[in-house]
Protein backbone atom coordinates (compact mmCIF):
# COMPACT_ATOMS: atom_id res chain seq x y z
CA UNK A 1 0.00 0.00 0.00
CA UNK A 2 1.54 3.17 -0.74
CA UNK A 3 1.28 6.26 1.69
CA UNK A 4 0.23 9.94 1.60
CA UNK A 5 3.38 10.48 3.48
CA UNK A 6 7.17 8.77 2.32
CA UNK A 7 8.95 6.73 4.56
CA UNK A 8 12.18 7.35 6.35
CA UNK A 9 14.90 4.77 5.85
CA UNK A 10 14.27 3.35 9.67
CA UNK A 11 10.68 2.34 8.57
CA UNK A 12 9.31 6.01 10.17
CA UNK A 13 7.38 7.89 7.84
CA UNK A 14 8.48 11.86 7.87
CA UNK A 15 4.52 13.16 7.78
CA UNK A 16 5.50 16.69 8.27
CA UNK A 17 3.00 18.60 9.94
CA UNK A 18 1.21 15.12 11.77
CA UNK A 19 4.36 13.78 12.60
CA UNK A 20 5.27 16.88 14.32
CA UNK A 21 2.15 16.59 16.40
CA UNK A 22 1.81 13.12 16.94
CA UNK A 23 5.24 13.47 18.50
CA UNK A 24 4.53 16.74 20.22
CA UNK A 25 1.96 15.13 22.12
CA UNK A 26 3.45 11.88 22.65
CA UNK A 27 5.99 13.68 24.38
CA UNK A 28 4.45 16.22 26.45
CA UNK A 29 1.92 13.26 27.63
CA UNK A 30 2.58 10.25 26.44
CA UNK A 31 -0.71 8.57 25.35
CA UNK A 32 1.28 6.48 22.58
CA UNK A 33 -0.47 8.36 19.92
CA UNK A 34 0.75 6.44 16.16
CA UNK A 35 1.36 8.35 13.33
CA UNK A 36 0.01 5.44 10.74
CA UNK A 37 -3.15 5.57 12.20
CA UNK A 38 -6.32 7.36 10.87
CA UNK A 39 -6.17 10.75 13.46
CA UNK A 40 -9.88 12.39 13.86
CA UNK A 41 -10.34 15.95 15.67
CA UNK A 42 -12.99 17.53 17.61
CA UNK A 43 -11.31 20.90 18.90
CA UNK A 44 -13.81 23.95 19.66
CA UNK A 45 -15.68 25.75 22.63
CA UNK A 46 -17.62 22.99 24.30
CA UNK A 47 -21.34 24.16 24.79
CA UNK A 48 -24.32 21.85 24.20
CA UNK A 49 -25.55 22.60 20.61
CA UNK A 50 -21.80 21.61 19.07
CA UNK A 51 -22.78 18.38 19.86
CA UNK A 52 -19.42 17.44 21.13
CA UNK A 53 -20.61 14.04 22.30
CA UNK A 54 -22.52 12.92 18.89
CA UNK A 55 -19.25 10.57 18.00
CA UNK A 56 -20.10 8.70 20.60
CA UNK A 57 -24.22 8.46 20.90
CA UNK A 58 -23.28 4.30 19.93
CA UNK A 59 -20.16 3.53 21.57
CA UNK A 60 -20.18 0.02 20.48
CA UNK A 61 -20.86 0.88 16.69
CA UNK A 62 -17.66 3.15 17.19
CA UNK A 63 -15.76 0.60 18.29
CA UNK A 64 -16.83 -2.01 15.97
CA UNK A 65 -16.39 0.36 12.89
CA UNK A 66 -12.04 0.63 14.46
CA UNK A 67 -11.67 -2.93 14.59
CA UNK A 68 -13.42 -3.76 11.36
CA UNK A 69 -12.80 -0.86 9.45
CA UNK A 70 -9.22 0.61 10.36
CA UNK A 71 -7.89 1.64 13.69
CA UNK A 72 -8.69 5.20 14.95
CA UNK A 73 -7.29 7.87 16.81
CA UNK A 74 -9.81 10.38 18.66
CA UNK A 75 -8.70 13.66 19.53
CA UNK A 76 -10.70 16.46 22.06
CA UNK A 77 -9.84 20.01 22.44
CA UNK A 78 -11.62 22.81 23.89
CA UNK A 79 -12.65 25.02 26.78
CA UNK A 80 -16.17 25.65 28.07
CA UNK A 81 -17.47 28.96 28.73
CA UNK A 82 -16.82 29.76 32.50
CA UNK A 83 -20.56 30.68 33.06
CA UNK A 84 -21.58 27.74 31.22
CA UNK A 85 -21.99 24.99 33.45
CA UNK A 86 -23.65 22.27 30.64
CA UNK A 87 -20.43 22.95 28.63
CA UNK A 88 -18.38 22.02 31.70
CA UNK A 89 -20.66 18.73 32.24
CA UNK A 90 -20.02 18.10 28.47
CA UNK A 91 -15.96 17.86 29.02
CA UNK A 92 -16.41 15.53 32.42
CA UNK A 93 -18.52 12.96 30.11
CA UNK A 94 -16.01 12.97 27.79
CA UNK A 95 -13.40 12.03 29.96
CA UNK A 96 -16.04 9.30 31.75
CA UNK A 97 -16.44 7.94 28.05
CA UNK A 98 -12.65 7.57 26.99
CA UNK A 99 -11.91 6.35 30.60
CA UNK A 100 -14.78 3.74 30.00
CA UNK A 101 -13.10 2.87 26.20
CA UNK A 102 -9.55 2.94 27.25
CA UNK A 103 -8.32 -0.09 25.29
CA UNK A 104 -10.83 -0.30 22.82
CA UNK A 105 -10.22 2.67 21.20
CA UNK A 106 -7.62 5.67 21.70
CA UNK A 107 -9.02 9.17 22.55
CA UNK A 108 -7.34 11.95 23.94
CA UNK A 109 -8.49 15.07 25.68
CA UNK A 110 -5.98 17.88 25.36
CA UNK A 111 -5.84 20.17 27.76
CA UNK A 112 -5.18 24.15 28.28
CA UNK A 113 -6.65 24.83 24.22
CA UNK A 114 -4.89 27.55 23.10
CA UNK A 115 -4.05 29.07 19.70
CA UNK A 116 -0.65 27.59 19.47
CA UNK A 117 -2.34 24.18 20.08
CA UNK A 118 -5.40 25.24 17.57
CA UNK A 119 -2.69 26.10 15.00
CA UNK A 120 -0.48 22.33 15.18
CA UNK A 121 -4.61 20.40 15.42
CA UNK A 122 -5.64 22.23 12.19
CA UNK A 123 -2.57 21.20 10.49
CA UNK A 124 -1.61 17.31 12.21
CA UNK A 125 -5.39 15.41 12.12
CA UNK A 126 -6.80 13.44 9.09
CA UNK A 127 -10.34 14.84 9.72
CA UNK A 128 -12.11 17.46 11.09
CA UNK A 129 -15.25 16.61 12.90
CA UNK A 130 -17.79 18.90 13.59
CA UNK A 131 -21.57 18.34 14.65
CA UNK A 132 -23.58 20.96 14.97
CA UNK A 133 -26.98 21.06 15.23
CA UNK A 134 -28.70 23.03 12.69
CA UNK A 135 -28.85 25.76 12.26
CA UNK A 136 -27.20 26.50 15.05
CA UNK A 137 -23.52 27.55 14.08
CA UNK A 138 -22.90 30.86 12.75
CA UNK A 139 -20.09 30.00 10.56
CA UNK A 140 -17.39 27.21 11.92
CA UNK A 141 -14.15 28.70 11.04
CA UNK A 142 -12.05 25.97 12.40
CA UNK A 143 -12.73 23.39 9.58
CA UNK A 144 -11.80 26.51 7.44
CA UNK A 145 -8.30 26.70 8.78
CA UNK A 146 -7.64 22.64 8.39
CA UNK A 147 -9.21 23.05 4.87
CA UNK A 148 -6.27 25.18 3.96
CA UNK A 149 -3.91 23.03 5.89
CA UNK A 150 -5.16 20.42 3.75
CA UNK A 151 -7.42 18.46 6.33
CA UNK A 152 -10.82 17.93 5.04
CA UNK A 153 -13.65 17.93 7.36
CA UNK A 154 -16.80 15.69 8.23
CA UNK A 155 -19.57 18.27 9.22
CA UNK A 156 -23.12 18.20 9.15
CA UNK A 157 -24.69 21.15 6.61
CA UNK A 158 -24.58 23.70 8.59
CA UNK A 159 -22.42 27.29 8.30
CA UNK A 160 -19.90 26.92 6.51
CA UNK A 161 -19.99 23.73 5.16
CA UNK A 162 -23.25 24.14 3.58
CA UNK A 163 -21.31 26.15 0.70
CA UNK A 164 -17.60 24.50 1.26
CA UNK A 165 -18.56 20.65 0.89
CA UNK A 166 -18.41 18.85 -2.41
CA UNK A 167 -19.06 15.57 -1.15
CA UNK A 168 -16.34 13.64 -2.04
CA UNK A 169 -13.77 16.08 -3.27
CA UNK A 170 -13.40 18.20 -0.47
CA UNK A 171 -15.25 16.28 2.30
CA UNK A 172 -17.74 14.66 3.58
CA UNK A 173 -21.38 15.79 4.79
CA UNK A 174 -23.15 14.43 7.92
CA UNK A 175 -26.89 14.08 6.32
CA UNK A 176 -29.40 15.59 8.57
CA UNK A 177 -33.34 15.14 8.65
CA UNK A 178 -34.66 18.36 9.68
CA UNK A 179 -38.90 17.18 9.90
CA UNK A 180 -37.57 15.08 12.93
CA UNK A 181 -37.81 15.87 16.89
CA UNK A 182 -34.27 16.21 18.34
CA UNK A 183 -33.65 12.64 19.64
CA UNK A 184 -34.75 11.24 16.92
CA UNK A 185 -32.45 13.96 14.62
CA UNK A 186 -29.31 12.98 16.77
CA UNK A 187 -30.11 9.33 16.16
CA UNK A 188 -29.84 9.56 12.66
CA UNK A 189 -27.25 12.20 12.55
CA UNK A 190 -25.18 10.17 14.41
CA UNK A 191 -25.42 6.71 12.14
CA UNK A 192 -24.91 9.20 9.34
CA UNK A 193 -21.97 9.78 10.77
CA UNK A 194 -20.84 6.33 11.34
CA UNK A 195 -22.00 5.08 7.80
CA UNK A 196 -19.61 8.13 6.38
CA UNK A 197 -16.51 7.02 8.53
CA UNK A 198 -16.93 2.74 7.98
CA UNK A 199 -18.11 2.70 4.60
CA UNK A 200 -15.97 5.61 2.89
CA UNK A 201 -14.04 7.39 5.03
CA UNK A 202 -11.93 5.23 6.52
CA UNK A 203 -11.27 2.59 3.92
CA UNK A 204 -10.11 5.21 1.39
CA UNK A 205 -7.69 6.39 4.24
CA UNK A 206 -5.89 2.73 4.35
CA UNK A 207 -7.18 1.36 1.21
CA UNK A 208 -6.90 4.14 -1.61
CA UNK A 209 -4.29 6.75 -0.21
CA UNK A 210 -4.07 8.65 -2.85
CA UNK A 211 -7.49 8.99 -3.55
CA UNK A 212 -7.18 10.40 0.08
CA UNK A 213 -4.40 12.57 -1.20
CA UNK A 214 -6.73 13.74 -4.03
CA UNK A 215 -9.46 14.94 -1.13
CA UNK A 216 -6.81 16.80 0.83
CA UNK A 217 -5.17 18.67 -2.33
CA UNK A 218 -8.65 19.75 -3.16
CA UNK A 219 -9.71 20.84 0.58
CA UNK A 220 -6.86 23.40 -0.03
CA UNK A 221 -7.34 24.49 -3.94
CA UNK A 222 -11.08 24.86 -3.30
CA UNK A 223 -12.20 25.48 0.02
CA UNK A 224 -9.01 27.29 1.06
CA UNK A 225 -8.96 29.67 -2.07
CA UNK A 226 -12.21 30.43 -1.42
CA UNK A 227 -13.38 30.63 2.25
CA UNK A 228 -10.66 33.36 2.84
CA UNK A 229 -10.31 36.76 4.69
CA UNK A 230 -9.73 38.64 1.33
CA UNK A 231 -13.25 37.24 0.24
CA UNK A 232 -15.03 38.07 3.53
CA UNK A 233 -13.86 41.73 3.38
CA UNK A 234 -14.58 42.55 -0.29
CA UNK A 235 -18.39 40.62 0.75
CA UNK A 236 -18.75 42.93 3.62
CA UNK A 237 -17.37 46.31 1.85
CA UNK A 238 -19.61 44.99 -1.29
CA UNK A 239 -22.60 43.94 0.39
CA UNK A 240 -23.27 45.47 3.97
CA UNK A 241 -21.00 48.56 4.39
CA UNK A 242 -21.79 50.29 0.31
CA UNK A 243 -24.59 48.45 -0.74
Amino acid sequence: MRSIFPRRKSGRRTGGQKWSFVDQINRNIAVGLDFDTFTLAFARRMTAYKRPELLFQDSARLVDIAEKSGDIQIIYAGKAHPNDQQGKDIIRHLHQIKEALKGRLRIVYLENYSINLARSLVAGVDLWLNTPQPPLEASGTSGMKAAINGVPSLSGLDGWWVEGCIEGVTGWAISQDQGLEELDRRAMDAQSLYSKLETTIIPMFYNEQDRYAEVMRSAIALNGSFFNTERMLNQYVAKAYFK
